[in-house]
């Protein structure tokens, strides 16, 4: 599973069981940390998650960003908490690709793009990793 980490929404996507494609599920609202790190718990258990993908926020330099860190702690707890290790994925771009699949499939307004954009980010995150293993 690839998480798309923000501090308002968490864009998600899930392997098939045989690691082939992403799908995009539900973006999460976040409202706290432990809350969520308690549903996120239950999702990766309901979904036979076996490894957690995190989007690492690097800077354009490939140097770590502030938010790597809220990344890396964010992470961890959640491994903790559920028993699934995690790994770091570059995701320089994501977002950019993100928008403009969206926008050239016609979703042109910024507030109907918003959910969209994280959801599809998590999706090619995973896309990603998912291409580099074959």
């Amino acid at each position: 599973m690839a998480f798309d980490l923000g501090k308002r929404r968490i864009g998600l996507a899930l392997s098939d069981p045989l690691g082939f494609t992403a799908q995009g599920i539900d973006t999460f609202e976040r409202t706290n940390i432990r809350e969520d790190i308690a549903r996120l718990t239950e999702l990766l258990t309901n979904n036979n998650v076996s490894l957690m993908l995190f989007g690492n926020p690097l800077h354009m330099s490939g140097r770590e960003s502030r938010q790597t860190e809220f990344v890396k702690i964010f992470a961890e707890r959640l491994a903790q908490a559920s028993g699934v290790p995690y790994d770091l994925w570059d995701e320089r771009l994501t977002s950019v690709e993100a928008e403009r699949i969206l926008r050239q499939g016609g979703i042109g307004e910024r507030r109907d793009r918003k959910g969209l954009v994280d959801k599809l980010s998590a999706v090619i995150l995973l896309n990603s990793y998912l291409s580099s293993l074959a």
